[in-house]
């Protein structure tokens, strides 16, 4: 009597059974790759949305010198506001143009459509946003240490690991959140409506950790405020990857 199970040599099953995956890990984090750089690509070339955020940054860290008065002290004690404000509005233009060239082109349906799972999309302008984000402030940070005459070289290494917590959470939510305004008219105006109430703790947090290193108080909270930053983060960089799947689609 013959088998009612289907035969064949150990060798076809053995192949079956360790054949990759269509879209495994690896295709998952060549489109990551490939739409950062991408994005990268296009502000090289082109260097207009740079230079006018360096350009805005520095201008607005004029405008509060200016305001703020001649007085050393005083500088010294609001440069961290400053400096994380000024993040926060120049910051706002990269992600108002991080899904423009997809809209213009209607490039970011194809985006969307194509085999794959959409959260790579979020996870490479992220990459791409965080990178631009973080090539302004190496500017933007040495100026204003130069212009409200802060010492920071000796500070350097616990204030940088402070400037990147404090820009992965903006630039998570603001590229979040400019998936979400991308397809309306007014995402312009929408965008900073959105964005800002949301960036409260992240920014009270990201101030007073960065005015206790430049102050050397040591009586701050200065770790209290880190962790309250790595929690920011955690939590809203995995709500945004799992939620963007279902915004892009709106």
């Amino acid at each position: 009597m013959s088998s009612p199970w289907p035969t064949g040599t150990g060798t076809d099953a053995a192949t079956v059974a360790v054949q990759p995956a269509p879209e495994g890990l690896r295709v998952e984090l060549a489109r990551i790759g490939a739409v950062a750089w991408k994005d990268l690509t296009i502000e090289r070339r082109a260097k207009a949305n740079f230079n006018a955020v360096a350009f805005l940054a520095g201008l607005i860290l004029l405008l509060f010198g200016f305001a703020i008065g001649p007085d050393a002290e005083s500088l010294r004690n609001t440069a961290a506001g400053v400096i994380w404000l000024t993040v926060l509005f120049s910051g706002v233009l990269s992600f108002n143009r991080s899904y423009e060239q997809e809209m213009e082109g209607g490039a970011l349906d194809m985006l969307v459509l194509y085999p794959g799972d959409r959260r790579a999309i979020f996870v490479g302008k992220l990459l791409a946003n965080l990178t631009f984000v973080l090539l302004v402030e190496a500017v933007l940070v040495p100026a204003a240490a130069l212009l409200y005459n802060l010492s920071i070289l000796r500070i350097a290494l616990p204030l940088a690991g402070i400037v990147i917590l404090g820009t992965l959470g903006f630039v998570t939510l603001g590229t979040f959140y400019a998936a979400m305004a991308s397809r309306l008219r007014a995402r312009e105006v929408l965008l900073p409506l959105l964005l800002f109430p949301m960036l409260i703790p992240l920014l009270v947090a990201a101030v007073e950790a960065t005015n206790d290193m430049m102050t050397g108080n040591a009586m701050g909270n200065a770790g209290a405020w880190i962790r309250l930053l790595v929690v920011f983060d955690v939590i809203f960089v995995a709500a945004s990857v799992i939620a963007f799947e279902y915004v892009i689609e709106e």
